[in-house]
């Protein structure tokens, strides 16, 4: 049986990232990731995991902040880019 907190975190993966083929340019920094994710989680009524967490869990998953090749996509991201930029709207 799956782990509930892979599934989850596959999920927000799945749903609020693309791969930009390691195009470091635009490549997702530590706290854009975190923040992304953060943003997923209110949108799909889910209690975000600590930060730690989130990083044991990428870093197992091969993926590091700012080497990633990941960058944002969804209805997280919209979400992540009002939420950090208010003046936008």
């Amino acid at each position: 049986m799956a782990n509930t907190a892979n599934i989850h975190f596959d999920q927000f993966l799945e749903e609020a990232t693309i791969n930009t083929y390691d195009r470091s340019d635009s490549a997702l920094g530590r706290d854009c990731f975190y923040g992304l994710y953060t943003s997923w989680c209110l949108l799909n009524r889910s209690v975000p995991r600590p930060e730690s967490a989130f990083w044991t869990a990428m870093k197992t998953k091969g993926i590091h902040p700012g080497g990633s090749g990941l960058a944002m996509t969804g209805p997280a991201a919209a979400d992540y880019i009002l939420a950090s930029c208010p003046g936008l709207v």
